[in-house]
């Protein structure tokens, strides 16, 4: 057993030098949950985590009776349809129509282990499908491995911090960066992770105006659908919708995941929604990697093939049901999901109290919601010495620099693992924090 130690700044920097960590900015969630893990053990204190985006609910009983049955009824030993089982494909599908207002056949939607595996398997296809549109452009913040996953892929990519272009000046950016013609795809993701922030109609009617002009595929990542809950998206069937750039693209790829919105994580289950037109568009330079130039098959039966052989059986049937019970309305899946929003604002003012404020505060011209993250910064320091400093009074958030942030300045928090009886420690540590800064 290791010795207790008391947790400060000195501790907390023998860590890091025991990790080798040169830049705390630079440090992926993984490592930083790790080295918390270890901080935790040896001081004997449980931090006030908020470094990890993992789901803080529990899944709806409706998802865990569909697997178990589907285990029961032996399709564990069954290998699924690579493009996915017939029921789940029609409920993707009603819950575009249903919840987007988008029609997408179910022969276009396909079931991916998590989103994870559909933007790898995105990316794989979208950038040989022209030889000379080779790179991936990031409206960032962002998910910091999807940009690990072309690193792998030895696939080159751009970004740009959006903070300074919302509205209008969205346009003159993306003209900058697509008009050299080597972008084959654009990604982003809204609600965003990791600042909250959403896209406008009128922002996404810009990113398709631009995207169209230079044969750009857009990549909306819909990990936190509907959560944006300044409005009530939660009635299937009925306006309001999300704003989605399937109003006004044919270009597009969409990853709707379950671990967030179903708190079904640990199951790696998805699934990704193909325009029909770029589904059934044929690319020649495609047969130089894949077994077809249509740009749907190659997707499906080479690119997706090769990485799993299909998505899980049983987790396809949990999947289902939770889809056709929030399509029938028997569920209101967003509902549930508020208690994000209300752990948000009141982290959020516990903060701002203590001399934080929040840097990604806007959307246009609008205050950002409260949701799975928020955004924060200290006047006197940067991005890494923020996150060293909160370590060590036993908090833990992540730099915003590895999801793309040109600020320098600023942390993501989480509040998916800080429940009300957090609260009271949450400002305690933050007043002590503050009588040290």
């Amino acid at each position: 057993m290791n010795k207790i130690q008391t947790l400060n700044e000195k501790t907390v920097e023998e860590k890091l030098k025991e990790h080798e960590v040169q830049n705390l900015d630079l440090i992926s969630i993984r490592e930083l949950v790790h080295i918390v893990n270890e901080l935790e053990e040896e001081c004997g204190i449980k931090f006030i985590r908020m470094e990890m985006g993992v789901p803080g609910l529990s899944p709806h009983p409706i998802g865990i009776e569909a697997e178990i049955r589907a285990i029961k009824e032996g399709f564990t030993s069954k290998y699924p349809m690579i493009d996915g089982i017939k029921d789940l494909k029609l409920e993707s599908s009603r819950f575009l129509k249903l919840f987007l207002n988008t029609e997408i056949e179910p022969e276009y939607c396909i079931p991916t282990v998590g989103s994870m595996q559909g933007s790898f398997a995105a990316f794989l296809t979208v950038c040989r499908k022209n030889p000379e549109q080779n790179k991936v452009l990031f409206i960032a913040p962002g998910f910091p491995v999807q940009r690990a996953q072309l690193n792998v892929l030895g696939i080159e990519s751009k970004w740009f911090d959006i903070f300074q272009y919302r509205g209008d000046k969205l346009e003159d950016k993306l003209e900058e960066l697509l008009s050299p013609g080597d972008i084959a795809a654009i990604v982003y993701s809204t609600p965003n992770n990791p600042t909250w922030i959403c896209l406008s109609d009128h922002e996404l009617k810009i990113i398709a105006k631009v995207t169209k002009k230079y044969n750009v595929t857009v990549i909306e990542d819909l990990a936190y659908f509907g959560m944006d809950f300044r409005k009530d998206y939660s009635k299937p069937g009925q306006a309001p919708y999300p704003p989605s750039i399937t109003s006004y693209s044919d270009d597009y790829i969409l990853l709707l995941s379950s671990s967030k919105i179903f708190s079904y994580a640990g199951q790696r289950i998805a699934f990704m929604a193909v325009s029909p037109k770029l589904f059934k568009q044929r690319f020649p330079n495609l047969r130089k990697y894949f077994t077809s130039d249509i740009f749907g098959k190659a997707l499906v039966y080479s690119a997706l093939y090769t990485l799993s052989a299909g998505t899980s059986h049983s987790a396809q049937y949990a999947f289902t049901a939770l889809l056709k019970a929030v399509n029938d309305g028997e569920f209101n899946f967003l509902k549930p999901l508020k208690e994000y929003a209300q752990r948000a604002a009141t982290a959020k003012k516990i903060f701002t109290d203590n001399g934080f404020y929040i840097l990604y505060d806007k959307d246009e011209d609008c205050e950002v919601g409260h949701g799975f993250y928020f955004t924060i910064s200290y006047p006197s320091l940067n991005s890494a010495e923020l996150m060293e400093a909160l370590l060590a009074v036993g908090i833990s958030a992540v730099s915003l620099t590895i999801a793309g942030s040109d600020l320098y300045k600023g942390l993501r928090a989480c509040v998916s693992q800080i429940h009300k009886d957090d609260m009271p420690e949450l400002e305690a540590r933050l007043k002590k924090f503050k009588e040290k800064h």
